[in-house]
């Protein structure tokens, strides 16, 4: 029984694989680079900007430039820790096109629920004309994103709720394919696990990079750990 089920654990590059040499948060690197040690997915952020364009990167602001109120052309000049510039959502699935690896994109809570809305239609947009649809997951703190992917993105694609304020009740009601909650949260409602699983949910959990956690979370049959140490994690579970 334990062997099936961590068998089925899943590892999530958070921000992609970028502790390691050449990369950096965020990066097309980090994409190419989760991909390339075989991870089930790389997490990334999207911001929409001050002219509507999709930008990737985790904060909400880059070397003194905000992500909502700086163009995408002076957010696309603004370079990472490894020199690569900060990519564009379209740059970054340019790239991903040269990979097999599930996209997990989690739009940040922008300014008003009409901004959420419009990063939602132009993410599922163009998800759709790269023919994404099957590697798609989406994750978020807003509420409001989270119900709109699942309103707007194709039936059954997985959405996920990071905020931990909502018991498995009320995701399976929004829709949601499972929570996507900090490791404390699961520490705290351990019961939540099981009762996700009951209802067909599948539990993601970040970050997790110390070894007692991840391996708390394999014992406790979460489906899939984000963290920032991939290879870390991939020999844990191996060894399972």
């Amino acid at each position: 029984m334990m062997q099936t089920v961590h068998a089925q654990t899943k590892v999530i590059a958070h921000r992609g694989f970028w502790k390691t040499d050449g990369s950096a948060q965020n990066s097309i690197a980090s994409l190419l680079k989760a991909d390339s040690i075989g991870c089930y997915g790389s997490e990334f952020d999207v911001w929409l900007s001050a002219d509507g364009e999709l930008v990737v990167n985790h904060d909400a602001s880059l070397h003194g430039k905000k992500m909502e109120k700086s163009t995408a052309a002076e957010l696309n000049t603004l370079k990472l820790k490894n020199g690569e510039q900060m990519p564009t959502l379209q740059q970054y699935f340019d790239a991903a096109k040269k990979t097999d690896i599930k996209l997990i994109l989690e739009l940040k809570k922008l300014k008003s629920a009409q901004r959420e809305t419009e990063a939602v239609q132009k993410i599922v947009a163009m998800v759709k004309a790269f023919g994404f649809d099957n590697r798609m997951e989406y994750i978020s703190f807003s509420k409001h994103a989270v119900e709109e992917f699942i309103r707007l993105a194709p039936k059954g694609t997985p959405v996920y709720y990071l905020d931990g304020n909502l018991n498995p009740q009320q995701l399976k009601a929004m829709g949601c394919a499972g929570p996507d909650y900090q490791y404390s949260v699961y520490e705290k409602h351990p019961e939540w696990i099981k009762e996700c699983h009951a209802l067909g949910l599948k539990v993601n959990v970040w970050t997790v990079n110390k070894p007692s956690a991840m391996e708390w979370c394999i014992k406790h049959d979460i489906d899939f750990i984000t963290t920032n140490e991939p290879v870390e994690l991939q020999k844990m579970i191996s060894k399972e």
